[in-house]
């Protein structure tokens, strides 16, 4: 590691709040070779040496940047992108090994995009469009697919579905996905305009109103004390066939009461339909 080297990476400017600052710096800072990095990646993995481990940080920035202007069409700030691809970069220098044969750069890639990644889609839309791997894997390619095709006709969701290893419905979810937008559901007043599409104005779920849940309960009790008083009304007899043939867990049959009453199963019957009829006046009335 030569002095100069060091010097520039010991002076790397800090730039608070500005992106294009500190993208000229980092490309300020040459880029190591291939001996250089190795020797720093042994320092890093034999001594735990933590300057060797920033100094194989600080001369992959410029790489990173690279990577993040990849995600650029995604509407998030490129700032936050490098920030995230950067984090990629340093689990890739603790976990690189200088024997393997190639660049750090080139085994960091996988880690700075999958930092970045994981960024896009946390922060894309409020609701995650894709959870699962498959999913993740379909949200970026087919992102990339639509940018040249456009919207996708039957034969181009079959294409890219070969092409992805999915179904052609999970095509067609992911892209629906990726065409709609965040939508308040409860926009503020003035936005008239916004509330008329808005899920509190379709999404009303009628057993969820506390007046109308009040309005229900009340109408429930009110029946059931109506249905209560009737029931007094009636004789022992018929109110205790109408109980067990009506209300009771465990309903009897009409020979089972005929049977305890002493009557045939067509007299249950009549007293039946006599206690019904006497119900449906008291209810009434």
């Amino acid at each position: 590691m030569t002095t100069a080297l060091v010097k520039a990476a010991g002076h790397l400017p800090a730039p608070v709040g500005d992106l294009d600052a500190y993208i000229r710096a980092v490309y300020t800072l040459p880029v190591l070779e291939a001996e250089e990095e190795r020797a720093l990646a042994r320092r890093l993995r034999d001594d735990n040496d933590l300057e060797a481990a920033r100094l194989l940080v600080v001369h992959n920035l410029r790489f990173v940047v690279q990577v993040a202007r990849g995600y650029s069409g995604y509407g998030l700030n490129l700032g936050d992108l490098i920030q995230e691809g950067n984090i990629g970069l340093m689990k890739a220098v603790k976990r690189f090994d200088p024997d393997m044969g190639v660049r750090l750069i080139s085994f960091a890639v996988h880690w700075v995009r999958a930092e970045i990644h994981e960024f896009v889609l946390r922060n894309w839309r409020i609701v995650k469009v894709a959870t699962t791997k498959a999913q993740r894997k379909l949200f970026f390619n087919l992102r990339g697919a639509k940018r040249r095709l456009g919207w996708l006709n039957r034969g181009e969701v079959e294409a890219v579905a070969n092409d992805l290893g999915v179904t052609p419905e999970q095509v067609v979810e992911m892209e629906s996905r990726l065409s709609g937008q965040d939508v308040s559901f409860d926009p503020e007043p003035e936005d008239d305009q916004d509330a008329m599409f808005a899920p509190a104005a379709y999404l009303e779920d009628p057993h969820a109103d506390p007046a109308r849940i009040a309005e229900q309960e009340d109408w429930q009790s009110y029946h059931e004390s109506k249905l209560h008083h009737a029931l007094q009304t009636l004789d022992p007899r018929s109110h205790d066939i109408l109980a067990r043939r009506w209300l009771a867990d465990e309903k009897a049959t009409l020979h089972e009461l005929a049977d305890e009453y002493q009557v045939s199963a067509e007299r249950i019957r009549q007293l039946e339909s006599n206690a019904m009829r006497k119900l449906r006046a008291s209810l009434a009335a």
